[in-house]
């Protein structure tokens, strides 16, 4: 299978397998009108298996719901057929509007304009806490 390389845009490398068709959809890139490559389970000498994402424009994109969900994978810049930038991503200590509190006695649910805000709260279980409630969620 052959994908031709980008001019400008980004590619998001080093996803774990099986990941990449959520971060697509989480990212909102089925509602993009540029082109977009999702590649599953690619052959990794790193990861033994990884999907890849290759958007051909640049576009915005959430680094932190990216960490949420796959710390570890990297995000590359592409200038003009040129890697520009390479960001290794990791666990962000605050999620905003990332993931919604499933707690029904939060403020966040009365409070429908206020931003659901997650704290990092213990890196190796991988898990975010409300700011709010102080409900647990663990990375998915």
């Amino acid at each position: 299978m052959t994908v031709d390389s980008i001019r400008d845009g980004i590619v998001i490398d080093h996803i774990t397998a099986g990941l990449g068709r959520k971060l697509y959809n989480l990212l909102g890139l089925e509602n993009t009108n540029v082109p977009v490559a999702l590649l599953t389970n690619v052959t990794s000498v790193k990861l033994g298996r990884k999907d890849i994402i290759k958007v051909d424009a640049p576009i915005p994109v959430d680094y932190d719901l990216i960490g949420y969900v796959d710390p570890g994978a990297t995000v590359n810049i592409i200038r003009e057929g040129k890697l520009v930038e390479k960001k290794q991503i990791d666990m962000p200590e605050m999620l905003v509007n990332v993931i919604h509190c499933k707690n029904p006695r939060c403020i966040t649910s009365c409070e429908q304009e206020l931003a659901h805000k997650f704290r990092l709260s213990n890196r190796e279980k991988k898990e975010y806490r409300c700011i709010y409630c102080e409900t647990k969620v663990a990375l998915l």
